[in-house]
């Protein structure tokens, strides 16, 4: 018996194949009467920029990421304006909390899953190229290679139409 799918943690770096994945966790949530976490994770600052000092590090890192929820909460509702026309649910209900994060995705993405319970995880990859580590990209293959639960992995369609009203 396959397990009830009811959190669904969506993971977006903000790009265009982001976008596109996001449709697919919409349409699994509609479907199966799913909530969706949106995760974003930010890239620690590298070693270097500690010289800058402490307190000026930590005010930026918080600046970065209420810059990020902002841009989210911004293109959720665009997109789900612009999604909401094709079908009954809208999608902005699917969506029950925004976590921007900061660390490295695939440990972030790991933790979020695990700390919330989720159960399938939704990834956008670039899909270029014939190698398996480019196909599926560095960190969707390590968030595949980690997990126990099912992940959901959606390349950028080969008729790349344009999706930039669409970035989520």
């Amino acid at each position: 018996m396959i397990p009830a799918i009811k959190k669904i943690l969506y993971s977006t770096d903000l790009s265009r194949n982001s976008a596109y994945a996001f449709r697919y966790a919409v349409d699994l949530a509609q479907m199966r009467n799913a909530k969706i976490i949106i995760l974003h994770a930010v890239e620690p600052m590298p070693p270097y920029v500690y010289s800058i000092g402490q307190e000026t590090l930590l005010k930026t890192q918080r600046e970065h990421v209420d810059m990020a929820v902002s841009e989210i909460k911004s293109r959720l509702k665009t997109f789900c304006e612009t999604f909401d026309t094709k079908s009954d649910t809208p999608c902005v209900e699917l969506v029950s909390d925004i976590l921007v994060q900061i660390g490295h995705p695939v440990e972030e993405i790991l933790k979020a899953a695990d700390e919330q319970n989720c159960d399938l995880i939704v990834l956008g990859t670039h899909g270029k190229g014939f190698l398996l580590q480019t196909f599926l990209g560095s960190v969707a293959r390590s968030v595949l290679d980690r997990t126990r639960k099912p992940v959901f992995i959606v390349p950028l369609p080969s008729e790349q139409k344009d999706l930039k009203e669409e970035a989520l």
